[in-house]
This record gives structure tokens, sequence and C-alpha cells, in this order.
């Protein structure tokens, strides 16, 4: 046996280290388990947490709850649902067209690599239909993927646009994140103030001490109440607990944040190594998405996507990557990994290309440019400081961002994935 050889040998997994994590996992003394275990008992248990939640995020449900809310949302959801039924939004051999000219029709594009369209953060549904409405007037893509870091307990109050975010998406054939309130910024983590307490930050936004199952019950709860099945995922004590709980049989799903700070291939490959030894008896995963850190350059993607094939997770895990940050309070700007993507994407299936911020130099004349703090301002305060229409015009600023990108895929020949249920794939 060469070294090499015996290297390989000896970096596998003993059977018995496997058998103590068993053991451990299994035993009736092992009070975090009994932690999990109640929480799930106290939604009724499993199948009774899926069937609540298989009927609260049917469109059907949620468009009556709306209405019995009288909700100020439902008149744009039928508008969004009759645009969609009557072929208003750009066709995707449309779209081509108008990035290659008659060319497009002969152009030959590689469908198994399409990247996925993601913009974020959609905080408020207006935000939505006026996308859409440009959209239309402008024929342009509407995103396949949208991220929400809106405070939960905002929009669930009476009259805000939990239910219509969620109906809208259905509506246009996009999935889309939320974020819940249990993290470290509530209050719980004593290192996180303002800027004095900058390093703080550095072990993470977090989840400390007992809120991994907080967070996991106020999933349960949202899951359970409005549908909601995707949520973002900061922490590895989170992480863990989602994937158990996938593991249990619940629907769950999650994305792995950008501030989890996942930066090279080791770290994928200990992320995806625990979904797998944790992946339910289908062979699937609850982490749907892992938003890789800003630092990562298209050599580390290309080895993160060799990792994920590795472990059979092609299908399973997106690899989401900003193309675009806010312009102020998170990344040293100019920020622009448009053609990270777009090379990665050549080889790479289940990409997203993710837009957190406009272009640069659009973003460098805006009179507000977007600012990552901004998710973070009660809506209350957003309209009584007159910020509504600054706000609303940096997410358009990132739609644009998003359609710039999918003409870089589009020249380069690589398809890409915007709302399923609005671009038609053929003229109609």
């Amino acid at each position: 046996m060469t070294t090499r050889d015996a290297m390989r040998d000896q970096i596998k997994i003993r059977p018995a280290d496997i058998a103590a994590v068993n053991d451990f996992l299994t035993s009736p003394d092992n009070r975090l388990m009994d932690g999990l275990f109640d929480l799930i008992e106290k939604y009724g248990g499993v199948d009774a947490i899926n069937r609540a939640a298989r009927e609260a995020r049917r469109l059907e449900t949620r468009l009556a709850r709306l209405q019995e809310e009288g909700s100020p949302f439902l008149p744009d959801l039928e508008w969004l649902a009759a645009q969609r039924d009557e072929g208003a939004f750009v066709t995707l051999p449309e779209y081509r067209r108008s990035v290659l000219g008659a060319a497009a029709d002969a152009t030959p594009f590689n469908e198994a690599n399409a990247v996925t369209l993601e913009i974020s953060a959609l905080q408020y549904f207006p935000w939505l239909i006026s996308e859409a409405r440009q959209a239309i007037a402008r024929r342009e893509l509407m995103p396949g993927r949208y991220i929400r870091v809106r405070s939960m307990a905002e929009q669930t109050a009476p009259g805000e646009d939990v239910l219509a975010v969620a109906a809208a998406m259905q509506i246009i054939g996009a999935t889309h994140v939320e974020t819940l309130d249990t993290k470290g910024i509530d209050g719980s983590n004593v290192h996180l103030g303002g800027p004095e307490t900058i390093t703080g930050y550095f072990g993470g936004i977090g989840q400390p001490n007992d809120y991994p199952l907080k967070w996991a019950d106020e999933y349960l709860g949202v899951f359970t109440k409005y549908g909601i099945r995707e949520v973002l995922n900061i922490n590895s004590g989170t992480i863990l607990v989602a994937l158990l709980m996938h593991k249990l049989g619940i629907e769950n799903r999650f994305k792995v944040s950008v501030f989890m700070g996942v930066d090279n291939a080791w770290s994928v490959l200990w992320l995806l190594m625990g979904a797998r030894l944790l992946a339910a008896d289908d062979g699937t995963t609850s982490m749907s998405g892992l938003n890789v850190s800003n630092s990562v350059e298209l050599a580390t993607l290309l080895s993160d996507a060799e990792v994920r094939r590795g472990l059979g997770f092609e299908d399973d895990v997106r690899f989401e990557h900003h193309v675009t940050e806010t312009f102020k309070s998170i990344v040293r700007q100019p920020y622009d990994r448009r053609a990270d993507v777009v090379s990665a994407a050549a080889t790479a299936p289940n990409i997203s290309a993710k837009h957190e911020g406009g272009d640069p130099e659009v973003e460098a004349t805006r009179e507000h440019p977007s600012n990552i703090l901004d998710y973070f301002i009660p809506k209350e305060q957003v309209v009584a400081d007159g910020l509504m229409p600054l706000l609303e015009q940096n997410y358009l600023d990132k739609h644009a961002a998003v359609n710039h990108t999918a003409a870089e895929l589009t020249r380069a020949g690589i398809g890409v994935k915007a709302a399923t249920l609005l671009h038609a794939s053929q003229e109609r």
C-alpha cells in the first residue's frame, strides 16, 4: 500500500465512532434530544405538524385568510394572477432575442446549469407589485427566488404582508426565504450592541444559550400557522436542529445565511458531511440553500461544487452567491461577482445569483444608496422618516442588477431560472 493509499484508508470514519454518535443521539438520558422531542410533541407530533403546514401553505387557504382579514393586498394579488394568466410578462425566447437579436433562436443554451435569479431583500409586498409592473412595461425578467429579512413579528401583525408575499410566490412560481426573529440581535447576545461592541460580531449573530430550541419553536409556529417552509439559518446549533427535525420526518427547509461565514471548501465539506450523516431515509436534506461568504472566489465555488457532488447533494443544496451587495455597511465597494457566477455556471449546476444591491456604479449615484442596516428599521420609522420611496428605489436597482446578470448569462449561453409561472419557456 502506498503512503497516499494508507492516508486515504486512515481518514475513514470508524464504525465505532459512528456508533458512539448514534448511542448518544438515542440515549434516554440525552436532555438535548428530549428538549427537541418535547417541542415536537407540543405541536402534536410530526404528522400533525406536516398536515397543518400543508394546509396552511395551500394557495386557496392563504387567499381565503387574506379575504377574511380584509387584506389591503388582495386586489394586487388578483391583478398579479390576471397578468400571469393573460401572458403579460416577457417569454424567455423574447427576452433572449432582446439580448442576442435574431441569433437567439439558433443559440443552444445550457439548461442543465441554469442559474436561479435571486433578489434580496423583499421587505414589503408593494415593492413586488412595482417590480412586476416595471417588468411588464420594460420586458424584464422577474426573479425566481426572493429573500426577506423583515421582522417576523412586524410582518405577521394584523393587516401585514407575510401571507400576501407567500401567496404571491405561488402565483408567480418562485421560491422565497423568510427570517425568524429568534437570534442574537434581539438582545440575547450580550456581545452585540452598536459600533462600540463591534468585536462581538466576530462570533456571529448567533443563537446563544437556549435559543436553538426557541428558534425551532418559532419556526414550527410560522410553519404550521402560515405554511412558511423555508427560513434563514445562521448558527451551527440551529442548523443541527433543522437537520434533525427533517430526519425525524418534518418537512422543513432552510438556507444557510452568508452571516454563517462559509468561506472555503473545508467548511462546505463540514456542513454537507453533517447533512449527509443526518439525511432522511430517502437521502434528502432540509438544507436547500447555502449562501457562501462574500470573499469566496471562482476556484472556491468550483471546489465547493466538487464536494457537493461527491456527497450526493447536487440537486438538493443550491449554492447561492452574492453578485452584488448593499452599497453600505457590509462590504468594501465596488463589489461585483457577476463574472465569477457566470464562469462557475459553465460547469457547475444548481447555482443562484443573489442580488443584495444594485450595480455599484448605479448605487453611487443614488441620494440614498442601499444599506444593510435599513433592513432592521421598523416600518413605522421607515414611513415616518419618508424612507419608503427611497428604499423601493434601492429594491428596483437590485431588480435591474438581476436583469443585468440574466443578460450576461444569456450571452454566455447559460439558462436562467426566473419566476416559472410568469415567463414561458416557449412562445405563446
